[in-house]
């Protein structure tokens, strides 16, 4: 299958840990000979790194995987990620599928791929998808980190043990791993001596960090021995689940000027009897205590949340709930999610099933009230002083301007040279822009 050019494309759906695995195989591939190219030119081998966190993201991994074999019939593809690992008889049974892989061994891929590409024509299908255990180890993986040119992402731990009920995350993803504090600080002193100024700390359940490992570190001490890493700028949380958030975490990022002042802390529903059917671990009451905390003791953070709606059973007056508790706790971002039905989950199996237009209305409701949230705390920013991590040129509608992120996960452009990027620059904000902020460098 392989004759001269050995070339390799992959692409991948869904969460930033995704996209770190899928950039982990990216390495692999590179360190033994071959060429990396973008998923839409013609190659050898075709990997799809697949997401599985609604019927949607599973159609949409059906479709790259039909697009690859359209672009060469002859080549071997491979489907690994949550989908693979989540539903392997459904992904065997596509036919362009060569190898199914999941989210686990993936060490052993290019050794299996290469095996195959010596065996012309290939007769059956291989399956590396196995079952996870509860004595599972991280599995480590040589990685050249995921970047967005100034930031990269560093993945800590993988699973989860929470099985809220609407969830698939925990069969695909298997359960918590926590990865070595000394792996860990070994690759964020790597990065920033190649020059990144931000480390995005990713993961499936960052909050639960460490609780399986003998050494008794947790988040909180894992960040106290990254803030004294040389020439490291920022480090930045993904989502962390309300019950993680204690003081102790709080009050060292109010008191660490390297971590961001930004939290994204899913609260999925504002109705405390939806709470509870989704198996979540709160309620609005303790919710709305940890948002006053925080603004309590993190000046200008952003609080940002993810939101689902349509849930089984979900009443108007239960989504109206939602609506008021989140324009009451003022987030500074809504991610809302329309409720999607995942075979295996307890959820499925729940009676009054939510009619998709319905879902579609209320969707529709959160994501404009979320746009009128951020512009009003984008506003708050008017006439100050906020520091920009300057990453590209802005869009040509703003020509000669560059744009970058405050620690507070605000936008902001600014005229000014693209030599800048990958520097912390100081911008006074002359004007906002739905939640856009405009300015000049001081």
């Amino acid at each position: 299958m392989l004759k001269k050019v050995k070339k390799v494309a992959l692409t991948s759906l869904g969460c930033k840990v995704s996209q770190y695995d899928a950039n982990a195989l990216a390495n692999l591939f590179e360190k033994r000979g071959y060429k990396i190219v973008n998923f839409s030119e013609e190659a050898d081998i075709y990997v799809i790194n697949t997401c599985t966190v609604t019927h949607l993201a599973d159609r949409k991994s059906r479709q790259l995987i039909r697009r690859a074999k359209r672009k060469n019939p002859v080549s071997l593809v491979v489907v690994t990620g949550c989908y693979a690992q989540a539903s392997p008889e459904e992904v065997k049974n596509i036919p362009e599928v060569d190898v199914i892989a999941g989210t686990r061994n993936l060490n052993q891929l290019v050794d299996l791929v290469e095996k195959l590409c010596r065996e012309v024509p290939i007769e059956t299908k291989y399956n590396l998808v196995r079952r996870f255990n509860f004595v599972q180890a991280y599995e480590e993986l040589s990685v050249l980190s995921l970047s967005e040119r100034t930031r990269a992402y560093v993945k800590i731990q993988e699973g989860c043990n929470n099985f809220c009920t609407y969830c698939i995350v925990p069969y695909a993803r298997g359960p918590l791993r926590s990865r070595q504090p000394e792996k860990i600080i070994d690759e964020v002193t790597s990065l920033t001596q190649k020059g990144f100024k931000e480390i995005v700390l990713t993961g499936i359940h960052i909050g639960a960090y460490g609780r399986d490992l003998e050494n008794q570190v947790n988040l909180t001490a894992l960040l106290s021995f990254l803030v004294n890493i040389p020439n490291l700028k920022r480090i930045r949380l993904s989502s962390i689940e309300p019950q993680d958030v204690n003081l102790a975490l709080i009050e060292f990022i109010a008191t660490q000027p390297k971590i961001c002042r930004h939290l994204h802390i899913p609260l999925q529903s504002g109705d405390n009897e939806i709470l509870r059917s989704m198996g979540r671990r709160y309620n609005t009451s303790k919710y709305r205590k940890l948002v006053k905390l925080i603004r309590e003791q993190i000046n200008g953070v952003a609080l940002t949340t993810d939101l689902i709606v349509g849930f089984p059973g979900e009443t108007e007056q239960q989504f109206k709930n939602t609506y008021l508790f989140v324009r009451e706790m003022a987030f500074s971002r809504l991610h809302v999610f329309k409720y999607s039905s995942r075979p295996g989950t307890l959820a499925a199996t729940f009676p009054n099933q939510v009619e998709e237009s319905v879902k579609k209305d209320r969707s529709e409701i959160l994501i404009f009230l979320g746009k009128e949230l951020a512009h009003s705390f984008a506003l708050q920013h008017m006439g100050r002083e906020v520091n920009v991590l300057v990453e590209e040129e802005a869009a040509s509608f703003y020509p000669g301007c560059l744009k970058g992120l405050t620690d507070n996960y605000l936008t902001a452009i600014f005229p000014g040279s693209l030599e800048l990027r990958g520097h912390i620059v100081k911008v006074k904000v002359k004007e906002v822009e739905n939640n856009l902020l405009k300015g000049m460098i001081i």
